[in-house]
């Protein structure tokens, strides 16, 4: 089952190791207000001599007519990924909504969306078999050997429990204008899983001075990659600028849209194609 996810890796990502695998086993953290869901299930289709073709994991939640399709793995063989998608819209045809790659952090089982030009025999499968999709965020990738260091320390670094990592916190009279969570893995692959800054405090280069400081502390703890994913810039209410030019200017590279899809009421459509 590794073997098939790490297939899939882009690059920056961390390799699927059993640890990391019993982690994401365990689902997602339901929001707040929805029961607590299953275990994702997890299908395996096998080839001749009960080789792993493929894998898919899915779930649903007992009080939301909602089920997920969490990440689906088949070298990209389109009759395989077309069988376990069949398999999971079967297994959640009592859900009048189904979504596929909903958008998180990036992770060893995926980057948090679907990577739209790498996994195109995915994607394809996808809308045969019903979904609609979208492009939900972008995956962007920066060799941290080339990151300049900070000038100077701008925030205050503390540790953060979920995701584990560090929050770094820019503070003005006390109170947080500016924070970013990092997080670096023993592959030495890091994350960047948050950098926002107050829109009162902006245009004033705290980005620039905080993502500085977060590449200088992954590089000190020994990572030599980072990724990332930031909102698709045609989102509504995006600045189409100011975030590409500010990864931009530390080396961060496009390396793929990330996509999310939806299915509604399965069952009346049939078994897919």
């Amino acid at each position: 089952m590794r073997a098939l996810i790490d297939t899939d890796r882009l690059p920056g990502q961390p390799p699927c190791t059993p640890e990391r695998l019993a982690t994401a086993l365990r689902g997602p953290v339901p929001p707040v207000g929805w029961a607590v869901p299953a275990r994702p299930r997890i299908s395996v289709l096998a080839a001749a001599g009960d080789r792993p073709q493929g894998v898919i994991a899915h779930l649903s939640w007992a009080d939301v007519h909602t089920g997920v399709i969490c990440w689906v793995h088949a070298h990209e063989d389109p009759p395989a990924l077309r069988a376990l998608i069949g398999h999971a819209l079967a297994a959640l045809a009592h859900c009048a909504l189904i979504e596929a790659f909903v958008g998180g952090p990036p992770g060893p089982l995926g980057p948090g969306g679907l990577p739209r030009a790498h996994r195109g025999a995915t994607h394809d499968a996808l809308l045969r078999s019903g979904f609609t999709g979208r492009c939900q965020s972008r995956y962007l990738y920066c060799a941290l050997s080339a990151a300049p260091r900070s000038a100077k320390p701008a925030a205050e670094v503390v540790p953060c429990d979920f995701p584990p990592g560090q929050r770094l916190i820019v503070r003005e009279a006390a109170e947080p204008v500016a924070e970013a969570v990092v997080s670096v893995g023993p592959d030495r692959t890091a994350t960047v899983y948050w950098i926002e800054t107050l829109p009162s405090h902006r245009r004033r280069g705290l980005g620039h001075e905080l993502l500085g400081q977060a590449l200088a502390l992954l590089a000190a703890q020994g990572a030599t990659e980072v990724a990332l994913v930031v909102d698709d810039p045609t989102h509504p209410g995006q600045d189409c600028q100011a975030a590409p030019r500010l990864f931009d200017s530390f080396g961060f590279t496009l390396v793929d849209q990330l996509w999310t899809y939806q299915c509604r009421h399965p069952g009346s459509r049939g078994r897919p194609a």
